[in-house]
């Protein structure tokens, strides 16, 4: 199951996530996909999707599969974006940024030209040495960069010009007053523009930096809120300064069309609002990360949690519905969501709360579709060692669908299957060594092995029969029952945590489990104590 997509696609509001392929999909940015998903769908509206991937030093192609991978495992398909192999859903693509340059090289080279920027030629190390200065004499925060002090004279520029250095490009922004902008989580932010520094637009390489280059593709795809997390906070302001000049004259409308790009929609203005997701932090309120376990989606996926499970505990980071239930399916997060509801405060992950939702979940799937869920847990394709063949056999079949209802009630994640699995589905079973020191050196171990292949040898083969038979060995041999069943359940299954033990041998069947009874019957011997 997965949300649907747009049943009106261009209709408003249009939204959009982009991440940068670099690595894998952290939760935190999953969140703000899913807010994005779900304001778009709670409002008849379209979700655009497009790749950061125009620092080459970062961005590689693996990266990107794996997160659209995730975003369609996760159930979050976009109404416009790149599709694999390098083809484009939708009218405003291309989607990825590094197929957008010619784009934004034309932009920049009309702002240089209207005045909005100027060069600087500055290098990273005399930029530093700057800053340090500015700091040393102020002895205040960060050094703030205007053109007023910093922007170069002729004499400079033609010195630079002459030696051969390149310029990168700085965006000129206002010496003084104040911006206001609507956030639908913070409500009207204002910063100083005084205290703004001229952010660089476009390196020296000649590449788009973030600011320019989403904010010439927010406008050329007609996105209405940006919806992002609140790190990026900071660089609204810059980044509104850009909507104008960008739209302002037509700029961005010709740069289009000069590079031969779809159009805009001519009734299409600057993005409306923004929306500034708290951070997601650990349990230690924290930034969520690697030491607080799995924070990738593709590592959930991995460990066996559902969909709709994550999808479910993400909308509640920073967001509730009225009435405050927990337990959401679809239908209720798109009916129920709202953007201006998140909170502000960050939101604490909390692993174990999610694991009991997915519990939860798993408990009520239909035997089937569970079996189905485990069997790429089994086959090598998400799990640690393939245990069926592909294609399964119908042997293969009947024992895994025959173990889902011993296990169901007992799973939490789906990869634990892989725990129980072996048992089932291997001809020989490895005796943990922990239930044998654990269970085999107690007195009676290896009577009550040697008793209970006697009794499976004649028993009629149904769970009722071999319960009865084995609940009147602990008369005969005068021992309690638990005496009998865990040294049984270790010998058959391999370990003291198992599935519930006369289903088990029923699964396991006649010959298999007699079979690992007597092979088991001299280790228990071995493990008992000498007496002498």
């Amino acid at each position: 199951m997965s949300i649907p997509l747009s049943s009106t696609p261009g209709a408003d509001p249009r939204v959009r996530f982009c991440p940068a392929p670099s690595g894998w999909l952290h939760v935190g940015s999953v969140r703000a996909a899913l807010y994005n998903v779900l304001h778009a769908r709670h409002h008849g509206g379209t979700f655009v999707f497009r790749i950061e991937d125009t620092d080459a030093t970062r961005a590689t192609e693996d990266s990107m599969r794996s997160m659209m991978e995730a975003l369609h495992w996760i159930g979050l398909d976009w109404d416009e974006g790149p599709e694999p192999g390098g083809s484009s859903r939708g009218p405003y693509g291309p989607y990825r940024q590094s197929e957008r340059k010619a784009l934004y090289a034309e932009v920049a080279a009309r702002l240089e030209a209207s005045g909005a920027t100027y060069r600087d030629y500055r290098t990273s190390e005399e930029l530093e040495a700057w800053r340090e200065q500015q700091r040393a004499g102020t002895g205040e925060g960060p050094p703030v960069v205007k053109a007023s002090t910093f922007e170069h004279t002729t004499e400079e520029i033609e010195r630079f010009a002459a030696e051969g250095r390149t310029a990168s490009l700085r965006l000129r922004t206002p010496e003084s007053g104040s911006i206001t902008v609507t956030d639908l989580v913070r409500g009207d932010v204002t910063w100083d523009w005084s205290q703004i520094s001229d952010p660089v637009i476009q390196r020296s390489d000649g590449s788009a930096t973030y600011p320019l280059a989403n904010s010439v593709d927010d406008l050329a795809q007609g996105i209405t809120i940006i919806c992002r997390g609140e790190d990026l906070l900071s660089v609204t302001p810059r980044q509104v300064r850009l909507h104008e000049l960008l739209l302002a004259d037509g700029l961005l409308d010709e740069a289009l069309a000069a590079v031969g790009f779809p159009a805009r929609d001519p009734s299409w203005g600057a993005p409306s609002a923004f929306a500034h997701l708290p951070m997601v932090v650990g349990m230690d309120r924290k930034k969520l990360s690697k030491r607080h376990g799995s924070v990738s989606i593709q590592e959930f996926r991995r460990q066996g949690f559902l969909p709709a499970t994550l999808r479910n505990y993400l909308s509640l980071l920073g967001w509730a519905p009225k009435d405050g239930r927990e337990r959401l399916d679809d239908a209720d997060l798109i009916a129920e969501f709202d953007l201006s509801a998140v909170g502000r405060s960050a939101a604490a992950f909390d692993v174990d709360k999610l694991t009991a939702f997915n519990g939860e979940r798993i408990r009520e799937l239909p035997a089937d579709e569970l079996t189905e869920l485990l069997l790429p847990y089994l086959d090598g394709t998400e799990g640690e060692e393939a245990l069926i063949e592909q294609p399964i056999t119908d042997g293969q079949r009947a024992i895994v669908s025959g173990l889902v209802p011993l296990i169901q009630e007992r799973m939490q994640r789906l990869d634990e299957v892989e725990r129980y699995a072996p048992a089932f589905l291997q001809d020989e079973v490895e005796l943990d060594e922990d239930s044998v020191a654990k269970v085999f050196t107690k007195k009676g171990a290896p009577e009550a092995i040697e008793a209970t292949i006697e009794l499976l040898a004649d028993v009629e083969w149904t769970i009722e029969a071999i319960e009865a038979g084995l609940r009147e060995l602990p008369e005969e041999l005068g021992i309690g029952f638990g005496k009998v069943a865990q040294p049984v359940r270790v010998a058959a299954t391999g370990s003291s945590v198992s599935p519930p033990l006369f289903e088990s041998l029923e699964l396991l069947g006649r010959e298999t489990s007699i079979a690992r009874l007597k092979a088991a019957l001299p280790v228990a011997r071995a493990a008992q104590p000498d007496t002498d």
